[in-house]
């Protein structure tokens, strides 16, 4: 059920129940069987929504395919540790159900947001992605990003257990406490409905939008670094950007996607040159995705993954360098003992991150852009809203997938991004998805997965400020807060028991 609920399947209602034959299947048992249980859990889970991983590794890392299953298992069996403990704890627990109602999602909030950010982090399949399409339920994003969505979730999924179990337990009960966690419960996602719909209703009452263009080249993987294909890749973006001019509607801005340019930018002058003549003569703006040179903080000369920010009447560009990099696509985590490991992605040496939120002024407007992997982090988006972008552009290379679930994964991530921060989002793919997203994170348009194409919508910028732009996660954190009083207070409880 978990696994259907996720894009490419969104059958996201089966979210909202599939952990009630969990919570039965660990009933009664000790912590380390319920952990067991979890952790197979989390093998379906999310092996079943990360299956694609293999794609990427065996078709474009040129490693075998029973190495590159290998390594999918590893990556889940880690995933799925979160899952166990989450199991462990509730039975860990000592059985009192008014706690553990509010136990259990706040454990979860605890354990995704700890997913999110340790190692590294990989928030991928985070249980609020499996609700993009059901918008009103997501809208309460703008208060405490994807947790507060997971945190309901898994609160009704808690009601149901509690009231079936309840319902077909022999001993005598009343009626109205048999049904009252369901009420709770149903009360909850209610209220957490009427806002989005609130949300949802509310008029963009800015006074102006901004025209922006995505190009999508569809430019094979395996043709993309190749030097005999440069000057194809290159007319193919200039022919399909050109075509954006002679709309009824010409673009403010047109976006490029990420790696767009096949070779390093800052070391080919010409083609600076040459960008910076299309976008005085076009009188347009122009983000265009391209690997650069650059120094790390101790002087050494890398790779790094960047975007490159063209304006009419300009004589230089700016520059944002992706700051979360891919692990083992763009470096090697850990490397002293994974040495041993080679990247996945073709291209020489480790690339640098960034360490700067960089914004682009469009005009007055200024606009971020993330790339690739990073706009799956609320808290890099974040970080341009908050130092004031009014637009947010996503440039990515989504080929590494195939037609897998990844590419309608990754964008439905965006429309999270989109509501956290009120913000419009622009999105360029290499091969798709590309398209547009409101602040509302309604989908005005996108593309096919590996086809040639265009695409140009109005944006409104940014005209509000939400609590999550503000405060970040803070919902995470009174999350941790909960859990921790709870796990304490049972400690001493369990301690009196002993101690009597």
């Amino acid at each position: 059920m978990l696994v259907l609920s996720f894009p490419r399947f969104g059958i996201y209602p089966f979210a909202w129940l599939a952990f009630v034959p969990l919570f039965f299947a660990i009933s009664n048992r000790k912590p380390f069987s319920a952990f067991l249980l979890g952790v197979f859990t989390g093998m379906v889970y999310f092996g079943g929504t990360l299956y694609w991983v293999t794609i990427s590794i065996r078709e474009y890392g040129g490693y075998s395919g029973l190495t590159s299953l290998l390594i999918l298992f590893l990556l889940v069996t880690y995933l799925s540790v979160y899952t166990g403990l989450f199991c462990a704890l509730i039975q860990w627990h000592t059985p009192d159900d008014n706690t553990l109602l509010i136990f259990t999602p706040a454990l979860w909030v605890v354990l995704e947001w700890a997913k999110g950010h340790f190692f590294t982090g990989f928030p991928w399949a985070s249980l609020a992605y499996s609700q993009t399409a059901f918008l009103p339920i997501i809208q309460i994003a703008d208060f405490g990003g994807i947790y507060a969505v997971g945190f309901v979730i898994m609160f009704v999924n808690r009601t149901v257990y509690v009231t079936l179990r309840r319902r077909f337990d022999t001993a005598p009960h009343s009626r109205v406490r048999i049904w009252k966690p369901l009420l709770i419960g149903l009360t909850v996602f209610l209220m957490t409905l009427v806002y989005g719909y609130v949300r949802l209703s509310e008029p963009e009452d800015h006074p102006m939008s901004l025209t922006v263009s995505v190009v999508q080249g569809n430019i094979p993987q395996d043709q993309k670094w190749d030097r005999a294909f440069q000057d194809q890749t290159l007319e193919t973006y200039e022919q399909l950007s050109l075509s954006t001019l002679q709309a009824d509607h010409k673009p403010k801005l047109i976006l490029w996607p990420e790696s767009a340019l096949p070779f390093v930018f800052n070391s080919e002058p010409d083609y600076e040159a040459h960008f910076r003549r299309f976008s005085n003569e076009k009188e347009v703006h122009l983000v265009i995705g391209a690997p650069s040179l650059g120094r790390d903080a101790s002087g050494k000369l890398g790779l790094r993954n960047s975007a490159f920010y063209f304006s009419p009447g300009q004589t230089q560009f700016d520059q944002y360098d992706k700051q979360h990099l891919v692990p083992f696509g763009e470096y090697i985590p850990f490397a002293n003992q994974l040495g041993f490991m080679k990247k996945l992605v073709q291209g020489s040496g480790d690339f640098f991150p960034g360490q700067t939120a960089t914004l682009f002024p469009l005009g007055e407007h200024p606009v971020g852009t993330v790339i690739c992997f990073e706009v799956i982090f609320p808290e890099i988006v974040r970080q341009f809203v908050q130092k004031g972008a009014v637009l947010m552009t996503n440039i990515t290379n989504d080929a590494w997938f195939g037609t897998s679930s990844a590419p309608f994964q990754h964008f439905s991530m965006v429309i999270f991004r989109a509501i956290e921060n009120r913000v419009g989002f622009a999105r360029a793919a290499n091969t798709g998805i590309s398209g547009f997203i409101d602040a509302q994170g309604r989908v005005l348009q996108q593309t096919r997965l590996f086809t040639k194409s265009t695409a140009t919508a109005r944006l409104k910028p940014r005209n509000q400020t939400t609590l999550y732009t503000r405060w970040g996660d803070f919902f995470a954190l009174l999350c941790g807060m909960i859990t921790g009083i709870i796990l304490l207070l049972n400690i001493l409880k369990r301690r009196t028991s002993h101690a009597i």
